[in-house]
């Protein structure tokens, strides 16, 4: 059973349309990325499947009693507020102080606990925003541009511990990135998003896409090679959602 299904959905604001005829399905498990220049509706896109923006037409199902973790840009705090990591992770209350240590521990910071949060850098910042997130124990995780402000290395750590939480928790990763090298690397399946879906598939099939190098040239193919992991799916697809085809290639798993 898909875990979200977004069927053919168009989103405007007033006069402007930014998503033309969406499809698209989660399941259980797999992660999956959304890449696409400025503007091109990967946020509204996100904010539909989360339900805080209503599409214009066509639907959007979750699984009967979705568990849904979100991990935003970035958390404006107030210098001046005193507030520890324990305790903004135990808002609104009621949670032990034995999930805060798990969740602490599923995102890499186990020894923040009692760090207060506007003495953070940008890198723990986003590790204790993924760990609220993974406070209510998620069956998907959404994160929109989670590593925005942060170095690639920092990047790539994030994106690594990502793919640890999916290992250890079974949960599906539904995420927004422009770090279009970093994020291959930690992807089953990514979308090429322009107000539409220009194409899908494993990183490898995207990469080589037409409609993806249109947009963001060649130079990804290169690292791919160096980011490349395995994957199981013996079957990708990819789609041209301008022509109204959609063909399958089938690719060796990498060694």
């Amino acid at each position: 059973m898909s875990l979200v299904t977004v069927e053919d959905i168009s989103v405007g604001y007033g006069a402007d349309t930014v998503l033309t005829n969406v499809s698209l399905t989660i399941k259980p498990g797999e992660i999956v990325t959304i890449v696409g220049p400025n503007g091109s509706g990967k946020t509204t896109l996100l904010r539909a499947v989360i339900g805080a923006v209503r599409p214009a037409s066509g639907r959007i199902t979750h699984k009967p009693g979705l568990r849904i973790g979100y991990v935003p840009q970035k958390l404006h705090i107030d210098p001046t507020l005193p507030m520890t990591v324990a305790r903004f992770l135990r808002l609104p209350g009621g949670i032990p102080r034995s999930v805060c240590a798990q969740v602490l521990s599923r995102a890499g910071v186990p020894d923040l606990s009692g760090r207060q949060m506007s003495g953070l850098s940008g890198g723990q910042m986003q590790r204790v925003l993924l760990a609220r997130a993974l406070v209510n124990d998620p069956e998907i995780l959404l994160l929109d541009e989670a590593t925005q402000g942060l170095d690639q290395p920092g990047s790539a750590a994030f994106y690594r511990q990502i793919e640890e939480v999916r290992k250890d928790t079974g949960c599906a990763v539904l995420m927004i990135s422009h770090e279009l090298h970093v994020v291959m690397s930690a992807s089953d399946r990514v979308i090429c998003l322009n107000r539409h879906i220009c194409c899908e598939g494993t990183p490898e099939i995207v990469s080589a896409a037409p409609e993806y190098r249109a947009l963001f040239g060649s130079g990804t193919g290169g690292a791919l090679a160096l980011y490349r992991h395995d994957h199981d799916h013996a079957h990708h697809e990819t789609c041209d959602h301008d022509h109204g085809q959609s063909h399958r290639s089938k690719t060796e798993a990498a060694e």
